[in-house]
């Protein structure tokens, strides 16, 4: 299977139509057809790695001030309680500490753009974790004690947005435009992917031009490196890495995806 990281952006694209969603609802079928997804959302940080198991998870709504039309939204995929142990049995043999959560649904990181790409709802879905202030550059290890599931007909799926910051967006610029500085950002995480330099990926807070400013906080960034982990080959040799969707929104909220095959 490939890793994809997928861009979710404003939540109201799980709704919309527009160039965006419809590219998401192409990429779905494009993919190969996975037994199960394990989604990494930027909506989920915890004190240690989790992961859901539950057989039927809920549908988390975690925002504010959207329309009603938004909240109804239910997405109803299926969990993998096996997989979930699989996945715990995986970052324990790492060395990372992790536990099974029976409870917890799907936030609209992971249920939002799945929604797009699976709209039928019958691959089982599975959510990950971020471990709340864990050096970037571990977070590249949890996804390389992930990449067994690729071998595994499991669709590892990071989902944030490469440029992500609210204080400076415009929600009420519906253009497909981005501010010059944002723009740069997102081109420099574009060139070290394609040099697949997962050092200066890692270090983006200070490597990168403009890095504070795409992400005040790095919630939205981190899946990418999670995602980047369970790409890379044993062997260190570089994976392919291409780009199916460029693009903004809001003006500093990056669109951009990733294929990693």
């Amino acid at each position: 299977m490939p890793v994809v990281f997928c861009a979710h952006g404003n939540p109201m694209n799980a709704i919309r139509d527009n160039r965006f969603t419809r590219f998401l609802r192409g990429w779905g079928p494009a993919l190969p057809k996975p037994r199960a997804v394990l989604a990494i959302s930027a909506h989920w940080e915890a004190a240690r790695l989790a992961v859901t198991a539950a057989a039927r998870p809920e549908t988390i709504h975690d925002f504010y001030g959207f329309p009603e039309e938004l909240f109804a939204v239910r997405y109803p995929a299926p969990g993998d309680p096996g997989l979930a142990s699989r996945i715990e049995s995986l970052l324990r043999a790492a060395g990372l500490d992790a536990a099974i959560d029976a409870k917890r649904g799907l936030d609209h990181g992971a249920w939002a753009p799945l929604r797009c790409l699976y709209p039928d709802a019958s691959v089982p879905v599975v959510q990950l974790s971020l471990l709340a202030g864990l050096p970037f550059a571990r977070h590249v290890e949890v996804g390389r004690a992930l990449a067994p599931l690729r071998h595994e007909g499991v669709l590892v799926l990071g989902s944030g947005n490469l440029v992500h910051n609210l204080r400076t967006a415009d929600l009420f610029d519906e253009r497909e435009r981005a501010v010059p500085w944002a723009l740069e950002f997102d081109a420099w995480v574009a060139a070290s992917l394609h040099a697949w330099d997962l050092e200066a990926l890692a270090a983006f807070m200070d490597r990168a031009p403009q890095g504070r400013l795409a992400h005040p906080t790095a919630e939205h960034y981190v899946p990418l490196l999670v995602a980047a982990g369970a790409a890379s080959a044993p062997s260190g040799a570089p994976p392919r890495v291409s780009f199916p969707f460029e693009g903004f929104e809001h003006a500093t909220i990056s669109l951009r995806c990733v294929t990693f095959s």
